[in-house]
């Protein structure tokens, strides 16, 4: 995951660089949402097994009893990747510390910095 992130975050710092010149921030901010979310499900989807993802969500944080019912759930990748549980193990700050741009955070920096 790490690859695809400096190659997504590469990826999108051209983008703002060439698109930021727009007054859509509204869009931006919604474009930025669904990375994340996109990510997240690629995690998700990468752990595979449900033991794997309840060590995982454990491990960032979450408590047991919401692991397990996350790990255990039935419901597909993109759906689960939208839940509570996982949006507070797969934040914002861990994305970004794992080195994903922010494409709000770019377009307030061409805006405003």
């Amino acid at each position: 995951m790490q690859v695809k992130i400096q190659k997504l975050s590469i990826y999108l710092r051209d983008w703002i660089n060439y698109f930021g010149i727009a007054n859509q921030y509204q869009q931006t901010v919604e474009l930025d949402g669904w990375i994340r979310c996109r990510i997240r499900m690629c995690y998700w989807k990468q752990w595979r097994k449900p033991r794997t993802k309840i060590r995982k969500l454990m491990k960032l944080g979450i408590e047991k009893q919401a692991a397990i019912l996350a790990g255990l759930s039935s419901k597909s990748y993109w759906r689960n990747a939208k839940t509570p549980c996982i949006n507070k193990g797969l934040g914002k700050e861990y994305l970004e510390k794992q080195g994903l741009y922010s494409l709000r955070d770019g377009w307030i920096k061409y805006h405003y910095g």
